[in-house]
Order: C-alpha cells, then sequence, then structure tokens
C-alpha cells in the first residue's frame, strides 16, 4: 500500500505555533512517527506540505495514479476550499481526514469541512495520534 500524507498551511510551524492547540511536536516528527508506523505495517508512506493551495491539489492529482490513499490535514482550508474537496473527488482511493485539535470545540467557523464530504474517515482532537491512527486504519482495510 501506498500512502500520501498531506499538511496545509501553517503546519509546518508545529511545535511553534499555538503549541496549546498543536501540541509541541514538529511535523517532521509527526511525519517520521506516521511513516514508521506505515512501514511496520508494510506500507509506503510519502509526506507533503504546503501553503500553497494549488501545490496540494496538484499532489492530489498526481496520486490518483501512484498512492492507495491520502491521509490529509488541510488545515484552515478544511472550511473554505471546494476546490480541494473537488481534487479528493477524483482520487479513487481511500481518503482519511486529519486534525489534530478537535475542530468541532473551537471557532463555530471551523465546525464544517468540505473535505469531509470525501473523507472515508475523520480523525480530530486526538493530536499527532489521529495520524497513525488513520496509517493504522487504512494499513488493516482489505
Amino acid at each position: 500500500m501506498k500512502i500520501l500524507l498531506l499538511n496545509g498551511p501553517n503546519l509546518n510551524l508545529l511545535g511553534q505555533r499555538e503549541p496549546e492547540i498543536y501540541g509541541h511536536e514538529t511535523l517532521a516528527d509527526i511525519e517520521q512517527a506516521a511513516c514508521k508506523r506505515a512501514e511496520a505495517a508494510g506500507a509506503r508512506l510519502e509526506a507533503f506540505q504546503t501553503n500553497y493551495e494549488g501545490a496540494l491539489i496538484d499532489h492530489v492529482h498526481a496520486a490518483r495514479s501512484a498512492m492507495d490513499a491520502i491521509i490529509i490535514n488541510p488545515g484552515a482550508w478544511s472550511h473554505t476550499s471546494i476546490a480541494i474537496l473537488d481534487a479528493l473527488n477524483s482520487f479513487g482511493g481511500s481518503v482519511v481526514e486529519v486534525h489534530l485539535s478537535n475542530i468541532h470545540k473551537r471557532e463555530p467557523f471551523r465546525h464544517h469541512s468540505y473535505v469531509s464530504a470525501r473523507a472515508d474517515g475523520v480523525i480530530c482532537g486526538l493530536g499527532s495520534f489521529g495520524y497513525l491512527a488513520a496509517v493504522d486504519w487504512l494499513t488493516r482495510q482489505p
């Protein structure tokens, strides 16, 4: 199984930006743990982070022919991007949406995610463990 891990805007600042909400781990820490978890399950995980919506969409498009699943933390684009939803709708594999914080306990504008309309599963509020849970679920699929 080949898994693409996508992270959206500002997630490159993990460990520095609002650690009381997002934790103290860096994105590199999270990506490394997710890669190890995937490898232990016999899967391969590639990670990509961007602050540019078009670059994230390009990676979803490329995944159509190269990946079996996508784990995505779209960050703030969750609540604004129909374009990312449309790109994910063109992807035939499994999609798991992950958020470090519980978006439903935060500001009202964060309660709706366009990405959730395509996601096969949504994990929020479990911190970095949400990424590992996503890998575990994907690698247990038939």
